[in-house]
C-alpha cells in the first residue's frame, strides 16, 4: 500500500506559494521569455537584412558600373581593328571572340553544378 507524499494539505504563509501558483507563474514567465527572445531576434533580422540591403545596392552599382566598362572596352577593341580590317569584321571578330569566352564560362560552370549535385560515395 502506497502513502500519500503530504497526508494534510499544505498551510501556506506569506512566502509560500502552492506548486499550481508556481507552474502558473512559470509558464507566464516562459511565454514572457519567449515573446522577449523573437523581440530580440526580429530586432538582430531587421539590422543585418538592412545592411545586407545597402550592401546589395553597392554591388549593383558596382556591377552596372562594370558593364559599362566592358561596353567601352569592347567598343573601343572593335573601333581599333576598324582601322585594319573594317568596322563590320572588326565587329564580328570582337563579337566571336566575346561569346566564346561566354561558352567557355558558362561550360565551367556547369560542370562546377554537375560536381556539386552528384552523391558522394
Amino acid at each position: 500500500m502506497t502513502k500519500p507524499i503530504l497526508s494534510e494539505p499544505a498551510t501556506l504563509t506569506g512566502e509560500e506559494e502552492s506548486l499550481s501558483a508556481i507552474v502558473s507563474r512559470l509558464a507566464s514567465e516562459t511565454r514572457s521569455l519567449a515573446t522577449a527572445e523573437v523581440a530580440v531576434y526580429k530586432a538582430k533580422f531587421g539590422e543585418t537584412a538592412g545592411a545586407y540591403k545597402s550592401a546589395a545596392m553597392f554591388f549593383a552599382v558596382a556591377g552596372v558600373l562594370a558593364l559599362a566598362a566592358l561596353i567601352a572596352l569592347l567598343v573601343g577593341a572593335i573601333l581599333t581593328l576598324a582601322t585594319v580590317m573594317g568596322p563590320g569584321w572588326s565587329t564580328a571578330i570582337v563579337v566571336v571572340a566575346v561569346l566564346a569566352l561566354a561558352g567557355i564560362l558558362a561550360m565551367i560552370g556547369k560542370s562546377k553544378l554537375q560536381t556539386k549535385s552528384e552523391p558522394v560515395s
